[in-house]
């Protein structure tokens, strides 16, 4: 049976200490895992193989530069799941300390989280290892969009009297380009990162579900661990419309693996995936409509932002058509029909192709979730609080299934956080302020903490600035004035509270802002940093600027 030794570990003072002697720990011969639960906690457990010298492990903690010794005396730690639980260590009770299900961004970070804790950690995938982003999310969908970007732009440069070039769309290429590099990063990413914790983290394949005693069944097997975190995701959601099975419908998955480019495509939904796609395809060469059910597209951004986006893809060629309500889908020999209505008027409209991007559903059914006693949302979404717990105790949920921003990033901060707070760190939680948010589209769309409504509606003596992007000197050198900046801010405590950006690579502007949201950075020190000029992260400084100063009447580098 393995022995668990605990050790007195001094001169540790950051956690880059504690990462240190976990490693140097594992290293040593006969060890099965090691972890240090922050360097705050000054010690080491370590599961070891019988007949192991503690002298050994001590020399290997001093020779990274660290003292180790026995403590006087140890103490049982308290059971997992209470909120001062230690990172605890396998026990003969169980097979693994930690099983995650799920092989995304939010369970890969969970399982490495853990390993890093010296947890035994199993992984579960019952599909294509990577999860939705690497494989059919963000990575394939960013770089068709660049591809298309790339075409768009050589046959629409903006410099006057320069000749413009006929682009010739090489669908096939660019598909097989977008497929190639989705293999190699889940191969790097994904796949040779697990390989990289041979004795911590075990993958398993197949469909796991969770039986009523909290155990997780793949297969014939039945597995059982102190912790258990759901990181299964979503699909794209198919909208119940009458005729919607018999007329074949693409969602976000099928329409970037289409084998060629259709003459036509009708877009429901108006939000990012929406938008995205339909660009991309529309600077590919086809015929793009949008159909938006809510009165404008990207409704819960500001309305200066939806309606001049909305705008610019109008310009662009694409038909953008609000408050629609769909009554039916239906074949005409090889078109696509949608069967609508538009403020009480009924009219008809015939494509090549329906793409169907309204969202995204939880993959959380068949799991035997409910009968574990885990709580879910009428739409099926997970229901977690700020530690990533669900309502069955020792079982947390990450990533997609449920109900936070649908971003790899969220996924897997919550990952580390749902692992940790499971090894028994009771101070982690999950903290969303400032967190930015991108929309690909050209100009992008990236936001970061509040909107006007949501400030006023929270009770915050409201102030705004609006800033063109005709005011931004890198826009203007570029010949690319699209966009604008719109600032929220709190004129009591000159607290900067939102930031909404519309403008070409809006996703690289955006952290400024998040940082100042998250850490409380007052509006006045934001204003004043230096900001490097010819940038549109410039733009920054200037709609801050605004909220006292006509931008119009400001110099160069003004300040």
């Amino acid at each position: 049976m393995p022995n668990a030794i605990t050790l007195k570990i001094d001169g540790m003072t950051c956690p880059g200490c504690a990462a240190h002697v976990q490693q140097a720990l594992a290293r040593v011969p006969g060890v099965l895992a090691a972890q240090v639960p922050g360097w705050q906690s000054g010690k080491a457990i370590v599961r070891a193989e019988n007949g192991i010298l503690v002298e050994a492990l001590i020399r290997a903690v001093e020779g990274t530069g660290y003292h180790a010794s026995l403590p006087e005396t140890s103490a049982p730690s308290p059971a997992p799941g209470s909120d001062t639980a230690e990172p605890t260590i396998l026990t003969p009770s169980h097979d693994y300390d930690l099983i995650v299900i799920g092989t995304g961004g939010g369970g890969m970070a969970a399982a490495i989280r853990g390993a890093e804790r010296g947890a035994r950690v199993a992984i579960i995938e019952a599909g294509t290892i990577g999860g939705t982003c690497i494989n059919i999310g963000c990575v394939p969908s960013k770089t068709l969009i660049r591809a298309a970007d790339q075409a768009h732009r050589a046959d629409h440069t903006p410099f006057a009297g320069v000749k413009t070039l006929t682009v010739d769309i090489d669908w096939p290429a660019i598909r097989a380009q977008k497929d190639a590099l989705v293999a190699q990063l889940r191969q790097e990413k994904y796949i040779d990162v697990l390989a990289a914790y041979p004795d911590q983290i075990a993958l398993i394949r197949g469909w796991a579900r969770l039986t009523p005693d909290r155990k997780v069944a793949v297969g014939d097997r039945i597995l059982s661990a102190r912790a258990i975190v759901l990181a299964t995701g979503a699909r794209p959601r198919i909208l119940p419309i009458p005729g919607v099975e018999d007329t074949g419908v693409l969602d976000s998955t099928s329409a970037m693996d289409l084998e060629r480019l259709p003459e036509s495509m009708i877009v429901i939904g108006g939000r990012s995936v929406a938008l995205e796609l339909g660009q991309m395809f529309a600077r590919l060469g086809v015929r793009i409509t949008i159909l938006q059910r809510s009165p404008r597209i990207l409704p819960e951004h500001e309305p200066e932002i939806s309606d001049a986006l909305a705008g610019y893809l109008q310009e662009e060629g694409l038909r953008v058509v609000t408050g629609v309500r769909i009554h039916a889908l239906h074949r005409e020999g090889e078109k696509k029909v949608v069967e609508a209505e538009v403020h009480g008027q009924v009219f008809t409209m015939k494509a090549a192709e329906i793409l169907m991007a309204a969202g995204r559903e939880p993959n959380s059914r068949g799991m035997g979730l409910e009968e574990a006693g885990i709580e879910l949302d009428e739409g099926g979404f997970i229901v977690v609080d700020e530690h990533l717990r669900t309502t069955a105790a020792g079982v947390y949920a990450v990533g997609d299934v449920i109900i936070l921003p649908k971003f790899v990033y969220t996924a897997a901060a919550a990952g580390g956080v749902a692992a940790s707070h499971a090894l028994g760190d009771a101070d982690a939680r999950l903290d969303l302020t400032g967190m930015p948010g991108v929309v690909f589209t050209d100009p992008a769309v990236a936001v970061a903490g509040l909107t006007e409504a949501q400030a006023r509606e929270q009770g915050y003596d409201v102030s705004i600035s609006v800033l063109d992007m005709k005011h931004v000197p890198r826009a203007l050198a570029a010949f690319d004035t699209h966009g604008l900046i719109k600032l929220v801010a709190d004129r009591s405590s000159d607290q900067l509270l939102g930031a909404h950006i519309l403008a070409p690579e809006a996703g690289e502007m955006i952290q400024a802002a998040s940082l100042a949201i998250r850490f409380g950075i007052p509006l006045s020190s934001f204003r004043d940093a230096l900001y490097p000029y010819l940038t549109n992260v410039e733009g920054l400084k200037l709609a801050a600027l605004a909220f006292e100063k006509d931008p119009a009447m400001l110099s160069c580098c003004a300040g």
